[in-house]
């Protein structure tokens, strides 16, 4: 289903993306580039690229359960004849070794995943691969690392706390309307969060600015039994493993009943939380490694500015490598 609210109306898109263009000087002239077109907010990467500079842009494009293939290339090519870059944005449904060759920059994007063995063999040694999220936060079923070094591709993270990106800034943000989705007002709630990465501050702050009385600890045995709560908001960096399990579930039916567990970021085992009656939202489980609710839940505006941002950090080690200046190299986060 396409995303029609209308915040993410065209011309604000194109504004958006000017702006985040400016904020993160990304220059791609000369550069040939292969990502995605998607739907919603993410329809804008290839608009962006091009809107940069670059001289050629192939946009990989497919149906899925959020919109037709024609959906999605009907949004594209209304932004960049919005942004007058159409003629430089060529949409495929197939990533083929010609076009893989030519790539200077690829991005780590949905519909051109995995980057595997093969696809690194078609690369050319100059290429980048640009992950779209920071570099902590790699999953290893996403690119061979491995190919990548034996071919020295270059893999970089983007640093989305630089001052010209700043997307952590909208994971309070996030988490409240995962919350608010699942009926918990957030304002004057008892929260438990969960968390053992950087995302910490930024979701904990968010939710205070909201309302809520918040306990932030690391793992479960840390929390206090003697509290009740609203809701356990779980931000826990993936594992091989689900990062809650039955034991889990356990604990949170004698201690903590009635409370609901909101699944930001980590694998649960959920139908051990099922058995036991523990509500999770969201009610449809992500993917392993993927987070319970995208940046472009709450607007257009995180996801324009990850997309800028990841198209930065490649360009940087695209165009200088480790020796570009300091303040560009702020944008990189190398694997």
């Amino acid at each position: 289903m396409s995303d029609t609210r209308p915040g993410l109306n065209p011309h604000r898109l194109v504004a958006l993306m000017r702006q985040a263009i400016e904020r993160c000087n990304l220059q791609l002239q000369n550069a040939i580039v292969l990502t995605e077109a998607a739907t919603g907010a993410y329809a804008v990467t290839p608009v962006v690229a091009a809107m940069a500079g670059a001289k050629k842009v192939y946009a990989v494009t497919r149906t899925t359960r959020y919109g037709t293939e024609e959906q999605v290339k009907a949004l594209t090519q209304q932004l960049s004849d919005i942004a007058g870059v159409s003629d430089r944005i060529e949409f495929i449904t197939q990533k083929t070794p010609e076009i893989v060759a030519q790539a200077d920059i690829i991005t780590n994007s949905g519909h051109v995943r995995p980057i595997n063995g093969e696809m690194i063999g078609w690369m050319k040694p100059s290429a980048v691969i640009g992950l779209m999220y920071e570099a902590w936060e790699f999953r290893p079923e996403d690119v061979d690392l491995i190919a990548c070094r034996l071919k020295d591709i270059q893999v970089v993270g983007v640093n989305e706390r630089h001052p010209g990106v700043d997307v952590f800034s909208f994971l309070g943000i996030m988490a409240a309307k995962l919350l608010l989705d699942a009926g918990i007002s957030v304002y004057t709630s008892n929260i438990l969060l969960l968390c053992d990465n950087p995302f910490r501050s930024f979701i904990e702050r968010g939710l205070v600015q909201a309302g809520a009385t918040v306990d932030t600890v690391d793992s479960l045995v840390e929390a206090s039994t003697d509290k009740n709560y609203d809701a356990i908001l779980v931000a826990l960096q993936p594992r091989l493993e689900p990062i809650l399990t039955e034991k889990d579930a356990v604990a949170i039916a004698k201690y903590w009943p009635g409370t609901i567990v909101a699944q930001y970021w980590g694998d649960i085992e959920r139908s051990a939380f099922a058995a036991h009656y523990i509500p999770v939202c969201p009610e449809i489980e992500p993917k392993p490694g993927h987070m319970g609710i995208l940046p472009s839940a709450v607007g257009p505006e995180p996801i324009v500015r990850l997309q800028t941002g990841g198209l930065k950090a490649a360009e940087v080690i695209w165009r200088g490598g480790l020796q570009s200046q300091t303040s560009e190299l702020e944008f990189v986060q190398l694997l």
